[in-house]
């Protein structure tokens, strides 16, 4: 009982320092759990050399960090390799929640920030990282749902507005292809795997509303026609099989392809808004990548519409033992590193700049919506359902659509459906 009050003690202090900052200066003594260095481990592999070590790094350890230096470590395969980290205690100071944590698991991994109530006024996306009105992560920025285009090529092929259906999306796609045979309408980026997710989850919300996780974590079929995820994946189906992808989604790497789209070899790629910085940056074209809204306008008021939400949330391995310098850098790094408006994002902190990357979505009048949090006491029920259903989240559940479509496995688009109902079913089951 000692233990627990001891603990509840230091989640507390933890809190309110994360939310005030530890201050003190250099002829004061350092708080407990300010130490030297602390290592924060990140998803973003193309600018933890650069960005990270070079930028943010030095002016935390000039600023607020009041001397603590920062070693950033990088995974290609973050999710699976920061999971497996967490088998131990050793999984750095301050991380990105890895894609396969429960919200009902953050409470075992990851140090209290604060309530629900409090961070809600500093920050958006709170609720995505919190667990029964308590957060443990905070989104490094947020993102709008949408797909990147070159706007050249769409130009080219007689196209200067975004489709606004599906069947309207899939035949841009043949007029580019058939207006510019050398450019591959749209990239897959199936070897990579974490890219084609984008199918299945960049349409929620979009003909099922802005209650769409709530809804979902209780429909036993959610690939049916009319809702979200089917009109996701059907259109990744359609679109294998109308040949309007790479000859061989097999071949496809992710970091070249960053340059494809740049310079017009790609006319378009399904991924948010985060994604826009790094293709603009990824060559001499900058001016050339464009980004549209989902092609599913609201059934009621018939405009474009984006669902924004948080990218990964960072948090800190609540057995670190250095809690007070992790407290600072993650502050640091959410209210004044800039992170979120250079790479175009949404700023998770309220009071900050927004990128650049909507200023079509602008002209397109397009509605920002976002998600309805789930009721008291169901923060976890869209992530068990997930987990207990056995469905991947890797890309290899879309990654068998592609293949099915390309005809590289046997089956049929129905046949797919009805299996992953299935699977679903058993899933929202397991809620009891």
């Amino acid at each position: 009982m000692r233990k627990r009050l001891v603990a509840g003690v230091v989640s507390s202090v933890l809190a309110a320092s994360f939310v005030t900052a530890v201050t003190f200066t250099p002829a004061q003594a350092a708080p407990a759990g300010w130490c030297k260095q602390i290592t924060v481990i990140t998803n973003r592999t193309d600018i933890a050399p650069t960005t990270f070590t070079k930028v943010y790094g030095p002016q935390f350890t000039a600023g607020p960090g009041n001397g603590t230096k920062v070693k950033f470590e990088a995974f290609t395969n973050y999710n699976q390799d920061v999971l497996t980290a967490m088998n131990t205690k050793n999984y750095g100071d301050v991380l990105g929640i890895p894609v396969g944590i429960t919200p009902s698991q953050f409470p075992k991994f990851f140090t209290p920030l604060g309530k629900v109530s409090d961070l809600s006024k500093i920050y958006r996306f709170i609720n995505e990282g919190s667990y029964n009105g308590i957060v443990y992560g905070l989104a490094q920025t947020g993102n709008a749902g949408g797909y990147d285009v070159n706007l050249k090529d769409w130009k080219a092929a007689g196209i200067t507005t975004p489709p606004g259906t599906p069947a309207e999306f899939i035949a841009d796609l043949q007029k580019i292809k058939a207006a510019e045979p050398n450019v591959i309408p749209i990239y897959t980026n199936y070897a990579a795997g974490w890219p084609v997710t984008a199918w299945t989850n960049s349409f929620t919300g979009y003909a099922e509303g802005p209650n769409a996780n709530n809804i979902t974590a209780h429909d036993p079929a959610p690939w049916s026609p009319g809702k979200d995820n089917y009109i996701g994946d059907d259109l990744l189906y359609q679109i294998v099989a109308d040949k309007l992808t790479e000859a061989d989604p097999t071949t496809t790497d992710w970091e070249s392809s960053k340059g494809l789209i740049n310079k017009g070899t790609i006319a378009t790629m399904m991924l948010g808004s985060w994604s826009v910085s790094q293709f603009q940056g990824a060559g001499p074209n900058p001016q050339d990548i464009g980004f549209y809204p989902i092609p599913v306008k609201d059934p009621k008021t018939g405009k474009f519409q984006t669902f924004i939400s948080g990218d990964v949330k960072q948090a800190i391995n609540k057995y670190s033992k250095c809690q007070a310098s992790a407290a600072a850098w993650l502050k640091y790094f959410e209210q004044d590193s800039g992170y979120a408006y250079t790479q175009g994002g949404i700023n998770p902190y309220i009071k900050g700049p927004n990128g650049e990357s909507y200023s079509i979505f602008d002209k397109l009048g397009v509605e920002y919506k976002s998600f309805t949090p789930a009721p008291a006491g169901h923060d976890a029920d869209l992530a068990n359902v997930q987990k207990a259903s056995g469905i991947p989240t890797d890309g290899s559940m879309e990654q068998g659509i592609v293949d099915t479509a390309r005809g590289q496995k046997s089956g049929t688009e129905a046949a797919i459906f009805a299996n992953l109902n299935s699977q679903w079913a058993q899933g929202v089951a397991s809620l009891g």
